[in-house]
């Protein structure tokens, strides 16, 4: 990462909520086309996150600490915030003075936008303003929440505006916090009553019929683009009685990973 900072767009896509299991599962059933074209080796790695909810992920997210390779370590990371005593900042880590990443890619010249999704990137409530404060351009929108069918789409005709106006010789990082995962997700499942895996796996084969548009515009700007997406924890639909996330389960603390460069297109 370290040498990619300057010469290559970069965006971060957030699948929020998204299980491993599922992610798996529909990619060896074939029914998320567009990652299996761009996954490195047509498979997702299994990854524990750093924390069992949205906000506490994405904080550990943006100092650096993504999910973790589940073979032991130490493991280098991509990138770091500095701080006495690391022990998995490497020679090819993007190590950065500034408390967040957002911040340290505004420093190194790069325009910052975050498209949020779930209700911690609603700016509605002073906690919703957290997270996007940290970027130079925070947008969010009903069209892009969690009750929103296309979400997805209303976030990538946003990135694709902003795109638009922004100087092609500066580099962009784009967040996207996609909310289609998210409870509720019964929507994207026809006469489906209620939230439940199947409707999980549903939402998101949606969300794969709209990758090739976000990664067109991320790919567009002349310049090629470092992709990172996962999901920052899972979610439990019943399990050992669970429903939700926010607590100790396999099945959250276990999440989709993958990184990998869209030339320009």
């Amino acid at each position: 990462m370290r040498g990619l900072i300057g010469s290559h767009d970069l965006l971060f896509v957030t699948l929020d909520t998204l299980r491993y299991d599922v992610a798996a599962a529909c990619l060896a059933e074939g029914r998320t086309p567009e990652l299996a074209r761009v996954l490195p080796g047509g498979v997702w790695q299994r990854r524990h996150t750093p924390a069992t909810f949205t906000y506490a992920a994405h904080h550990a997210f943006f100092a650096g600490f993504l999910p973790t390779p589940l073979t032991p370590g130490p493991h280098e990371r991509l990138f770091a915030a500095r701080f006495a005593g690391s022990e998995t900042s490497g020679p090819d880590t993007y190590v950065f003075d500034a408390a967040d990443l957002p911040t340290a890619l505004a420093d190194a010249g790069y325009h910052t936008v975050c498209l949020g999704g779930v209700g911690f990137f609603n700016p509605g409530a002073p906690l919703g303003r957290v997270l996007p404060g940290m970027f130079a351009e925070a947008l969010w929108e009903p069209a892009f929440g969690v009750t929103a069918p296309a979400c997805l789409d209303a976030q990538t005709d946003r990135l694709a505006a902003v795109v638009a106006g922004l100087d092609p010789a500066r580099p962009l990082f784009t967040f996207v916090n996609v909310a289609a995962l998210h409870q509720p997700n019964r929507h994207y499942l026809p006469g489906a009553a209620a939230d439940t895996l199947d409707t999980h796996a549903a939402a998101l084969a949606y969300v794969d019929s709209v990758l090739p548009r976000l990664f067109a515009v991320a790919a567009g700007r002349g310049r090629p683009c470092q992709v990172i997406i996962c999901s920052d924890h899972g979610t439990l639909y019943g399990e050992d009685g669970h429903t939700g996330h926010r607590v100790a389960h396999e099945a959250v603390w276990t999440v989709p990973y993958a990184d990998f460069v869209l030339e320009t297109a």
